[in-house]
């Protein structure tokens, strides 16, 4: 009989997509058969995670039993209770793996992940880049049957990718508006997706000032998601500044990408993701959106398939 394929759980706070995307971008590149899981912690670990520790079966909202994962990837905050359960009903064996920064010793988990704009620093932590995400040829390899409305666009086509309201920066209508023109002004074609954190007003705004465009595609949020489809087919690719992970998938891709700036809270998370942006505009992936779009070549980033070969490394598999 042949070896059994290593199996992997994702472990995240329910709610936490764009976290839970990054660790799905690191299994896909470790080939792994993986399962993903949704906690709600119950209180008071809900409030006082990664400090209380205590951890047991019956606080995460879900059940999480044997038979344990070879490798478990958790994302966030809240994640690090499952993690620690995880491990230590292993009896050590499940690799754990935890991205971002824990909060905690990194010397809890076999392997941390933080980007480069964090301060997190240790001899079992690795530093990547920017985040890692789920971008790879086979995901922008999308059949062209699929999304028959972007391939009838015209050349060239400009992907717009709009994110909303966070921790670090608001999209007031008033902005989107300010997009709208700068974007409208473009030659070719564009294909629009906002975000679940756009604000309903400045999504109607949106919609509203390019109903007569022509050659423009907009989701509306029904049917299979053209976010793949887009990046595949797009010449050029403008994104708000307000996402670290939207940033990092647009800058895998090889694709010349711009940024366009929405409004900044004033929060410590914000001068994190500045600079993120000033490292990628640094290493000439990324370029500040004036109006006009060129191309330019660079090397894509690639986070999720050097942190799997780290963690292969540790791991002591091929």
């Amino acid at each position: 009989m042949g070896k059994l394929k290593q199996n992997c759980w994702i472990v995240c706070e329910d709610g936490l997509i764009g976290t839970e995307n990054q660790c799905l971008g690191i299994a896909e590149s470790m080939g792994f058969d993986t399962k993903i899981m949704r906690i709600n912690l119950k209180q008071p670990w809900r409030s006082l995670t990664p400090y209380i520790g205590f951890e047991n079966k019956n606080i995460f909202g879900v059940e999480l039993s044997p038979p344990w994962p070879d490798l478990l990837i958790t994302g966030g905050r809240k994640a690090v209770a499952a993690s620690r359960f995880i491990k230590k009903a292993s009896g050590g064996r499940t690799f754990s793996v935890h991205l971002l920064d824990p909060k905690i010793s990194p010397d809890s988990f076999d392997l941390v992940i933080v980007p480069a704009h964090d301060d997190l620093r240790g001899n079992n932590v690795i530093v990547t880049v920017a985040a890692p995400n789920r971008i790879k040829p086979d995901k922008l390899n999308v059949p062209a049957q699929s999304f028959s409305e972007l391939t009838r666009l015209s050349s060239p086509r400009t992907a717009v990718l709009i994110g909303g309201n966070s921790k670090t920066h608001i999209l007031p209508p008033a902005v989107m508006g300010d997009i709208v023109d700068r974007i409208s002004e473009l030659p070719g074609s564009l294909m629009i997706t906002d975000s679940r954190r756009t604000p309903a007003e400045s999504k109607l705004v949106l919609r509203e000032m390019l109903k007569n465009r022509k050659d423009c595609f907009i989701w509306d949020g029904k049917g299979e998601n053209p976010y793949f489809a887009m990046l595949s087919l797009a010449d050029f690719i403008v994104v708000t500044n307000d996402s670290a992970s939207m940033i990092s998938e647009a800058c895998t891709t090889g694709k010349p990408v711009y940024m366009i700036q929405i409004e900044k809270r004033a929060d410590k998370k914000a001068v994190r993701i500045d600079k993120l942006l000033t490292k990628l505009q640094d290493l000439k992936v990324l370029r500040i959106f004036d109006g006009t779009l060129e191309q330019w070549s660079y090397e894509p980033l690639d986070d999720a398939a050097y942190i799997a070969n780290e963690i292969r490394k540790r791991m002591k598999v091929k």
